[in-house]
């Protein structure tokens, strides 16, 4: 018989690329502060020795891990977007990605074990205590992307600033001279909602622009929010010289409502929206938006999924991303009587 292969390391990579075994660790983990040559070098190598991670071995499988992706409601863009990037992170690092819808039908976790699931994503799932409880008894970690509700200690998760997002955004309308800022948002009781508005009402007091109750308008991150949200909005006796929506879809909604009432984008209303994705670029005018990395936040996910799944500990139960404001064009100082009235 053959002497059975030695298995490559990392010290084997890392002496082959002339890098540190750390700079090597980090392109496996899919770290990002690494040059982009260098990356693409170690890569090369990693693939040329068929190096296998040790998240991949732990089970001694010969195949890739399989990571279930779940998500409710449409496959909307922001959802596309985010499932880009997990499947992007999965193809560099050799796993293997299921999505589906989520059903939570009786011993679900169970049937997932059982068809060789190895962890558990959710994009903006709802997980309740029970659903927790089936996932632990049948050692599936979760990673919950960009959580609706507060999450059990328990559950790690991969987010945004959103607050930052939010107190971004309306700092750019009150620079533009802006006082009268409505917010037109997401449910109430969502995590990522609540912080936006937390970064909303932060910037207006700062600035010493009143909040009205009428507003704050929750909802749903949908475009049928934005339309019939900013109706509301523009039938206020004092109505908004600029909205700050919750989502992207939100805010195009917001601007169809004012297109059918005669009034122009960014001249009469000036419209900020959340998380850039597609449609922020080919809307008309283009969406002054608040940037989340969604590709991003998707390889983290993916990553953090592989780390658990492998059996690791991770730093931190709670990931958050910078977010950043995109400037575009349907963001305006407001007119000189609209700002007199305010």
């Amino acid at each position: 018989m053959r002497p059975k292969a030695r298995r490559t390391t990392l010290a084997d990579i890392a002496r082959a690329a002339g890098v540190s075994v750390a700079t090597v660790s980090k392109v496996v983990n899919g770290r990002g502060d690494v040059a982009p040559h260098t990356r693409t070098r170690v890569q090369q190598l990693l693939h040329q020795h068929h190096y296998l991670a040790p998240v991949f071995r732990h089970t001694g499988a010969v195949q890739s891990p399989t990571i279930e992706v779940q998500f409710q409601g449409g496959l909307k863009s922001y959802v596309a977007e985010t499932l880009e990037g997990i499947v992007d992170a999965a193809a560099e690092l050799g796993a293997s990605v299921v999505i589906s819808k989520a059903s939570h039908a009786p011993h679900w976790a169970r049937d997932l074990v059982s068809a060789g699931r190895r962890a558990v994503i959710a994009v903006t799932s709802v997980y309740t205590a029970a659903h927790l409880n089936e996932l632990a008894r049948s050692g599936l970690p979760l990673v919950v992307l960009d959580p609706l509700h507060l999450p059990d200690s328990r559950v790690n998760s991969v987010g945004a600033t959103n607050f930052a997002g939010g107190l971004a955004a309306t700092r750019h309308l009150l620079s533009l001279g802006h006082r009268r800022i409505a917010y037109l948002g997401g449910p109430a009781m969502a995590v990522c909602n609540q912080a936006r508005v937390h970064g909303y009402r932060a910037a207006m007091e700062a600035d010493g622009a009143r909040v009205p109750d009428s507003y704050v308008l929750p909802g749903e991150f949908t475009y049928e929010t934005g339309l019939v949200g900013a109706a509301a909005l523009l039938d206020l006796r004092e109505p908004p010289t600029a909205i700050f929506a919750g989502n992207d879809e939100i805010a195009l909604g917001a601007i169809e409502t004012a297109r059918t009432r005669g009034l122009r984008i960014p001249e009469d209303l000036s419209v900020v929206g959340f998380d850039d994705t597609s449609l922020a670029q080919i809307t008309s005018p283009p969406l002054t938006t608040v940037r989340q990395p969604l590709r991003e936040m998707g390889g983290a996910a993916l990553r953090t999924a592989l780390r658990l799944a492998g059996g690791e500990k991770v730093e931190s139960h709670h990931i958050e991303l910078a977010t950043e404001l995109v400037v575009r064009a349907s963001t305006a100082p407001p007119r000189e009587e609209a700002r007199a009235h305010g």
